[in-house]
C-alpha cells in the first residue's frame, strides 16, 4: 500500500502541476481570438502546433520510455543511459532544426504560409529544442523529483504566457495610447509573436535544465544499439498515437461540403474538447507518475498486485471526473462562449475517450515490460485506421458527433485488443468486477440524468449533486472506508 501513496503522491504533484499549466494555457485562446485580426490567423496557430505535436513524438523516437527501460534494470547505469539517450536526441533533433532553416520557404510553400517561412523556422527551432528537453525531463522523473519537474513546466508557462501578454497586449497599448515606439516591435507581426514567445519560453526552460543534463555520462554505441532496438517500435505507436489525437482535426475541414461551416464547426468542435480538459488532465498527470513507477516495481515480487490496484483506483476515480463533468454540465459549460455550446453534448463522450485512452496506457505495461513494443505499434495503427475509416464515414453526414464517435470507438477497440494481448503475454489478474461495477453505476446515474432532464437549473444542479453523492457513497463503502481517511479516519475506527 505504501507505493499506491507514493504514485498517489506523485499523481498529485504532476495533476497541480498540469491542471494549472493547462487552465494557463487554456487562457491564451480567448487572448488569442481578441487581439487577432481574424479567424484565419489563429487557423495558422492551430494548423502549426498540430505539426508540432507530430513532430515531437519523431524527433523523440520513443527514447523517453526507453531510458526507463533501461535505467531501471538492475545492471543500469542510470546516468550513462540518460547521457546515451540525451546525445542520440540532441544529434538528430539538431539535424532536424538544420535542415528545417535550410528548406524553410519550400516548406512554407507547401504548408501554405509563403509569406512567412519564419514561422516556419521558429516551430522547427521550438520542437527541437522540445525534443532534447523531454530527456532531462524524463531524468527528473526517474528521480521522483517531481516537485522540480512541475516547477520547471509551470516556469515555462509563465514565461510564455508573459512574452504573450508583452507582444500582443502591452506593445499594442504601449503604441496606440501612450505613442511609445518600440523598436523591436511591429504591430502588423501579429500571430508571429505567439511562436516568438514559445521560442524565448522554450529557450528559458532550457537553460534552467542545464544542471540535469550536465549530469549525462559519456554515451555508449553498443547501449545505443539496445535502447534502439528497444524504443524505435514506440515511434511508430507514438505517431499512430498522436495522430489519433490530431488527425480528425487536420481532415475534418476536407470532409464537410461547405468550407466555410467546416470551419465554424471544427471551431465549436475544438472549443467543447478543451471542456473535457479535466479528465485529460488526470490522465496525463497519472502518466507521468505511473511510468517510472511501473518500470521501478518490476523488479518486485508483487509487481503484478501493484499493477492491478494502480488500473482499479484509475478507473474508479477518472469515472467519479468524467461522472461529476457529465452532471454538472451547466457549471463547466460556462468555459466557452454561449456560440459553442451547441456542442456540449459530445463531452460525455469524451470524457469516456479520455478514460479508455487512459485504460489503454494502463495495459501497456505487457508489452514494454516483456519486450514486445511492436505490438504497441500495431495497436496504435489499429486505433489510426478506426480514426480515419469512423471519420471518413460519418463527419460529412454527422459533423463533429462523427469525430467524437471515431475517437471513443479508437480507444474502445484497441483497449479490448490490448486486454485480451495482455492476458496472454503478462497476465495481470484486475479487478474487473469491482471495475465494471463502477461503470455501471457511473452510466446508469448518468443515464437518470439524462433521462429525467428537469427544465430548471437549480433542481438540474439539486439532481447532479444527489446523483454524484451516491457514487460517492458506494465509492466510499466499498473501496474507501471512512476510518482509512486521513485526519478524519481516527474518528471513524
Amino acid at each position: 500500500m505504501a507505493e499506491m501513496k507514493n504514485l498517489a503522491r506523485q499523481t498529485a504533484v504532476y495533476g497541480i502541476s498540469n491542471i494549472l499549466g493547462k487552465f494557463l494555457n487554456w487562457l491564451l485562446v480567448p487572448l488569442y481570438t481578441y487581439v487577432l485580426t481574424s479567424s484565419a490567423e489563429y487557423g495558422v496557430v492551430t494548423n502549426l502546433y498540430a505539426w508540432t505535436a507530430l513532430l515531437l513524438v519523431i524527433l523523440t523516437y520513443g527514447m523517453e520510455t526507453g531510458f526507463f527501460r533501461f535505467a531501471n534494470k538492475e545492471d543500469g547505469d542510470a546516468q550513462k543511459v540518460f547521457g546515451t539517450v540525451l546525445t542520440s536526441v540532441a544529434v538528430t533533433s539538431t539535424i532536424f532544426a538544420m535542415l528545417v532553416m535550410l528548406f524553410s520557404e519550400d516548406v512554407a510553400v507547401w504548408l501554405g504560409y509563403s509569406s512567412h517561412p519564419e514561422y516556419v523556422t521558429m516551430m522547427g527551432i521550438i520542437v527541437a529544442i522540445d525534443a532534447v528537453g523531454t530527456i532531462p525531463f524524463a531524468y527528473l522523473r526517474y528521480e521522483n523529483k517531481a516537485g522540480k519537474f512541475a516547477i520547471f513546466k509551470l516556469l515555462m508557462i509563465i514565461v510564455n504566457i508573459a512574452a504573450n501578454l508583452f507582444f500582443l497586449v502591452l506593445c499594442p497599448m504601449l503604441k496606440s495610447k501612450y505613442d511609445v515606439e518600440i523598436p523591436f516591435y511591429d504591430e502588423n507581426y501579429g500571430v508571429g509573436y505567439i511562436f516568438v514567445s514559445n521560442l524565448i519560453s522554450t529557450i528559458f526552460v532550457t537553460l534552467l535544465l542545464l544542471p540535469e543534463i550536465r549530469k549525462a555520462k559519456s554515451p555508449d554505441a553498443g547501449l545505443l544499439k539496445k535502447i534502439l532496438g528497444y524504443s524505435l517500435p514506440l515511434l511508430l505507436l507514438g505517431i499512430a498515437g498522436i495522430m489519433n489525437q490530431t488527425i480528425d482535426k487536420i481532415i475534418f475541414p476536407y470532409l464537410m461540403p461547405d468550407r466555410a461551416v467546416a470551419e465554424s464547426e471544427l471551431g465549436i468542435y475544438g472549443a467543447c474538447f478543451k471542456v473535457a480538459m479535466v479528465m485529460m488532465v488526470f490522465t496525463q498527470a497519472f502518466r507521468y507518475a505511473y511510468e517510472p513507477f511501473v518500470f521501478a516495481q518490476s523488479k518486485g515480487e508483487d509487481k503484478k498486485v501493484q499493477y492491478s490496484l494502480a488500473m482499479k483506483y484509475y478507473v474508479i476515480f477518472a469515472l467519479l471526473i468524467a461522472l461529476g463533468m457529465s452532471l454538472f454540465m451547466d457549471v463547466f459549460a460556462l468555459l466557452v462562449s454561449p456560440s459553442y455550446r451547441v456542442g456540449m453534448t459530445i463531452v460525455p463522450l469524451v470524457l469516456l475517450t479520455y478514460l479508455f485512452q487512459g485504460v489503454y496506457f494502463n495495459l501497456s505495461i505487457w508489452y514494454k515490460l516483456t519486450d514486445r513494443t511492436y505490438w504497441g505499434a500495431i495497436l496504435s495503427t489499429i486505433g489510426l485506421v478506426i480514426t480515419l475509416v469512423v471519420n471518413i464515414a460519418l463527419v460529412p453526414e454527422f459533423s463533429y458527433y462523427g469525430s467524437a464517435i471515431a475517437s471513443f470507438l479508437c480507444y474502445l477497440c484497441v483497449t479490448i485488443i490490448s486486454y485480451i494481448m495482455s492476458q496472454k503475454y503478462f497476465p495481470i489478474d484486475y479487478d474487473n468486477k469491482s471495475m465494471a461495477i463502477y461503470l455501471v453505476l457511473a452510466l446508469g446515474l448518468y443515464g437518470i440524468f439524462y433521462f429525467l432532464a428537469p427544465e430548471g437549473l437549480a433542481v438540474r444542479l439539486l439532481l447532479s449533486t444527489v446523483l454524484l453523492s451516491v457514487y460517492i457513497i458506494v465509492l466510499f463503502r466499498r473501496d474507501f472506508p471512512a476510518s482509512s481517511l486521513p485526519v478524519v479516519g481516527k474518528y471513524f475506527r
